[in-house]
């Protein structure tokens, strides 16, 4: 007899699923049944919330699902707000988890992990959430997930299946087949884009996340419209460093709301207009464009925050393949590159001079070692990125700074992210307050033979919170939290440690890190960079 566990373990083999993100328990031991003799990697986090940032790093690099697998009742709450976190950013996730028996479930008779409704907790992060209750339904769920992950916006989807349902016969059961749709807009909608296009004179392009797998597309439509683009945090590499029409610029920032202002016709790819990009300093509501043009993959965000002109709902990659086939009109000439440069230039200046010094820090970073991937967590050094700083390549860097913003992301996730990309260098940037979620994760850099440096900007607790009260004239209380001794942590688990008081200091050790396989921490004395 084939059990429903092992089912999902081929199921999910062949749906591509490479890797798998887990904690095994007595009440998930089914997940886990012909798991090992599967050609499927399991990778163990230590803690849930890990987990599904593992999954959420591995996701961003791979363009592939983060498969996780938990337990009932704490498995699921520990791991929420991971799911949060890919919720806020379009990440494809799924999530597994056990659940007690027919009839014990939100029985409130007190068995193990009981919870009164395990899925109504999950509902609120998922763009689709099951409870199966019988093993003929879990192939539908499975073809819903992935289809929902290859055509529409990409959101945690939940699976919840019960212990006994999990033990059941699937002997009888054919592999899941999704079907996969490739959405696009109206025909119409598509001929008043490309005639608003055509008309421009100072157009400018708004890059999200979204937009990070139209790479070559939506480079071929700024250069052919002479159009500054302007890339939010997710969409940082799209256009390289060099690229002479890139605005890696916050849209938070004065000189580049007033490109975007100035300009007669917007093309926004991907981007939901949220406030952690486009208000970041609650200044105002993000001013309408004078005629806009939306792409976007989800209908409903269509229509939030800023109302289009134009909107044409559909994947990003094929939308603008359309836009390309039609008459956008002739290659423009070279003003829209002084646009750019003359941005970049006053935006920069905006920045506090602690700020200036973060971003010049980060890009003599990039410069040092040009394919590695950078993944942050809410930390001063990357703020300072998200407003003005430039990846070397599309994807290689992303945070949880903006959107759901939560601390102990970067760890894990930058353990996933070096899964996804294992021939590539990671540095993983984090403040000593935040990394302090995630310190058992630690552990599983020297599971995986990861080729990752943890750079601790350690200001000694919550700096960014602490200046922050004192700015409003509240006197800090609960921001002075002491800091571990990183290098008796490091020594723990056997991996190198250096303390960094100098750029010059910071480059030397990253030039040593690059030139082979290591695990290393770099822990950053900021009062030294003021």
């Amino acid at each position: 007899m084939k059990k429903l566990g092992a089912y999902l373990i081929e199921a999910l083999h062949a749906q591509g699923v490479t890797h798998v993100f887990g904690i095994p328990g007595v009440h998930n031991l089914e997940l886990y049944r012909g798991l090992a003799q599967s050609p499927i990697r399991h990778v163990a986090a230590r803690h849930e919330q890990g987990l599904g940032f593992m999954a959420d790093g591995y996701a961003r690099l791979s363009g592939q699902v983060g498969v996780c697998f938990t337990i009932t009742g704490p498995g699921l709450t520990n791991i929420l707000t991971s799911m949060g976190q890919a919720y806020g950013d379009s990440i494809p996730m799924l999530v597994v988890s056990s659940q007690n028996k027919c009839g014990e479930a939100g029985s409130g008779r007190g068995f193990l992990h009981e919870l009164p409704d395990q899925a109504a907790l999950a509902r609120g992060v998922s763009a689709l959430c099951f409870v199966i209750h019988h093993a003929d339904e879990l192939p539908a769920a499975l073809e819903a997930a992935f289809a929902l992950f290859a055509s529409d916006r990409p959101r945690p989807v939940y699976i919840e299946i019960g212990l006994d349902v999990l033990a059941s016969d699937a002997s009888h059961l054919n592999l899941p087949r999704p079907i996969f749709t490739r959405r696009t807009p109206e025909a119409t909608h598509l001929t008043a884009a490309a005639a608003l296009l055509k008309t421009a004179q100072r157009p400018v392009v708004i890059a999200g996340g979204g937009a990070r797998g139209a790479v070559a597309e939506l480079t071929w439509l700024i250069e052919q419209l002479d159009a500054p683009c302007v890339m939010t945090a997710n969409a940082r590499g799209l256009l390289g460093c060099m690229h002479p029409l890139a605005v890696p610029m916050s849209p938070s920032l004065a000189s580049v709301r007033r490109l975007i202002h100035e300009a007669d016709v917007v093309l926004a790819v991907g981007t939901e207009f949220g406030p952690t990009d486009f208000d970041m300093y609650s200044v105002s509501d993000f001013p309408t464009p004078n005629h806009l043009i939306r792409i976007d993959v989800d209908a409903q965000q269509l229509t939030r925050s800023v109302t289009p002109t134009v909107s044409l709902c559909g994947d990003a990659v094929e939308t603008l393949r359309l836009l390309m086939a039609a008459d956008v009109g002739a290659q423009a000439d070279s003003a829209g590159s002084k646009r750019a440069s003359a941005t970049c230039v006053a935006a920069f200046a905006e920045l506090s001079g602690a700020m200036q010094t973060q971003v010049m820090l980060l890009n003599r970073m990039r410069d040092t070692l040009p394919n590695a991937l950078m993944v942050g967590d809410s930390t001063q050094l990357v703020y300072a990125g998200n407003l003005g700083f430039n990846a070397a390549t599309p994807g290689s860097w992303f945070n949880s700074a903006t959107g759901y913003g939560t601390l102990g992301y970067a760890l894990p996730a930058s353990t996933g992210a070096g899964l996804a990309a294992p021939d590539r260098p990671v540095l993983c940037l984090v403040g000593d307050g935040g990394l302090q979620f995630s310190l058992g994760e630690f552990a599983v850099l020297r599971d995986v033979n990861a080729w990752t440096a943890v750079i601790i900007w350690n200001n000694h607790g919550y700096g960014e919170i602490k200046t922050s009260m004192e700015a409003v004239g509240i006197d800090p209380e609960g921001v002075d939290v002491r800091e571990p001794d990183f290098a008796c942590i490091a020594k723990a688990y056997g991996y190198a440690h250096q303390t960094i008081r100098s750029a010059d200091a910071l480059i030397d050790a990253l030039k040593a890190f690059g030139a082979k396989r290591q695990v290393l921490l770099l822990e950053i004395i900021p009062e030294a960079f003021a």
